[in-house]
């Protein structure tokens, strides 16, 4: 694991001990954590988007109903 020193405003310092007081963990596994989570929302809208984008590809569009015709075909 590597050390990372970062700055944050005092309010948001003070929600953060006092978070990882209640929870009973270190304040480095809740940002951690949170970071992670973050991270993957992130990963997820851009996933959604690229589906929007491929929505309205014809060819694309073409490619997957072979496929699916395909499948039907071997499945009955």
């Amino acid at each position: 694991m590597s050390d990372f020193t970062i700055s944050l405003p005092s309010s948001l310092l003070r929600l953060l001990e006092e978070k990882a007081i209640e929870m009973g963990v270190d304040k480095n596994i809740l940002i951690e954590k949170a970071l992670n989570n973050y991270l993957d929302e992130l990963n997820r809208k851009e996933y959604i988007k690229s589906f929007r984008r491929m929505r309205n590809d014809k060819d694309l569009l073409a490619i997957s109903e072979e496929g699916m015709d395909d499948y039907a075909r071997n499945i009955i």
